[in-house]
């Protein structure tokens, strides 16, 4: 069998491309398809050999402003030919599930998300952006949101990547999908079965949304140490506000090593996730290591971490509700209600091999249902 993978873009290693790297674990023979390729950050991973891009990719200083592009990412998805497979596969929060098969090629959609710069989160976007890109939004999201509906009709089985954007994917494109949590790699992440130690970690991209800024002023105004995992665009912002607080117990790594990581994930008291994610790894990663997570109660954390067992939920994006939940959290510690075994025994249910078993079911499902 034949099979095509299709990824919105392979310029860096993050969730999604877990997800493409599993897929290619159940079809190893598979090509890819993609926008844009990076291969010094991707080759790695994914060979060049197995790679084929879009016109895009032939445009200068693609690889860097590929997400300034989206007016043309319609059209690149749509002139991929796969008359020559059997069987296309997309992994998509963008443009990527928008590919044409024919009616006896099965297209099978894995989505992280439909297009939040086009629906629900739109306005924060632009709220965000420079009075050009309110301009061209305001001109070509029309087009684009019409795009994205049509195109998702053309798809014969959807997977959402959880309840969440199950419920999303029905409010936008008025389908029905199936859901398969992605893949979490809880082979690479375990306990240290030792007394965890007195700080606090966030570990994430250093973006406006990921909501960074809660945990740091919540740890800074309450004298509690944190250790402030990863790198991005608001790290000169997240430094300064960190450096308002005179206690010094608030500690930048910048980017380190998956050992410095995980020593960090199996040391911590827990998990601070202020961000709402569509499912949202990094707090599966640290509850493979037998720590609790203190998560915004929304999106994909309501689905992967379990009130008062696993970890506890604060439910508004504030300080002073950040605060209470740490004071809860630290008095439910005092009382052993988290038990490592117990939140390591969850975090397995999110496995690589689960997510393999339950895709290939569903592909074969698809493919019979077709052929009759």
């Amino acid at each position: 069998m034949k099979v095509a993978i299709v990824h919105d873009w392979l310029v860096n290693y993050g969730g999604a491309e877990r997800v493409v790297e599993a897929l290619l674990s159940i079809y190893p023979e598979a090509d890819i398809f993609t926008l844009v390729y990076d291969e010094k950050k991707m080759g790695k991973i994914f060979p060049k050999e197995k790679i084929h891009t879009s016109f895009i990719q032939k445009w200068p200083l693609s690889t860097k402003i590929y997400t300034k592009l989206l007016s043309f990412m319609p059209k690149a998805f749509e002139s991929f030919d796969f008359s020559n497979y059997d069987l296309v596969i997309c992994s998509s929060s963008c443009c990527a599930k928008g590919i044409i098969t024919s009616p006896k090629v099965p297209h099978i959609a894995y989505i992280h998300s439909p297009m939040r710069y086009a629906w629900d989160q739109y306005f924060e976007y632009k709220k965000n952006s420079g009075k050009l890109t309110k301009f061209f939004m305001e001109k070509w999201i029309p087009s684009i949101r019409l795009w994205d509906y049509i195109s998702s009709q053309r798809i014969d089985t959807l997977i959402a990547n959880s309840n969440y954007i199950q419920r999303r994917i029905k409010k936008y494109w008025n389908l029905q999908s199936q859901v398969i949590y992605p893949p979490v790699d809880t082979n690479r992440l375990l306990p240290n079965n030792e007394k965890s130690e007195d700080f606090y970690v966030v570990f994430s991209r250093f973006v406006p949304y990921k909501r960074i800024d809660l945990a740091i002023s919540a740890c800074g105004k309450t004298n509690r140490k944190l250790v402030v995992i990863g790198s991005g665009s608001q790290e000169d912002e997240l430094k300064k506000l960190a450096s308002t607080y005179k206690n010094n117990n608030i500690v930048f790594t910048g980017r380190i090593s998956d050992k410095e990581v995980s020593s960090y994930l199996q040391k911590c008291k827990a998990m601070i996730f202020s961000a709402e994610e569509d499912f949202g790894i990094i707090p599966v990663e640290v509850q493979c290591c037998g720590r609790p997570v203190i998560a915004f109660g929304k999106g994909g954390a309501l689905e992967t971490v379990i009130n008062k067992k696993t970890g506890i939920f604060f439910y508004e994006q504030t300080v002073d509700s950040l605060i209470k939940a740490l004071d809860e959290f630290e008095q439910l510690e005092k009382e052993d209600t988290f038990n490592s075994e117990t939140i390591r025994k969850h975090a397995e249910t999110f496995s690589t091999e689960r997510f393999c078993t339950e895709f290939k079911k569903i592909v074969d499902k698809t493919i019979e249902g077709l052929n009759r």
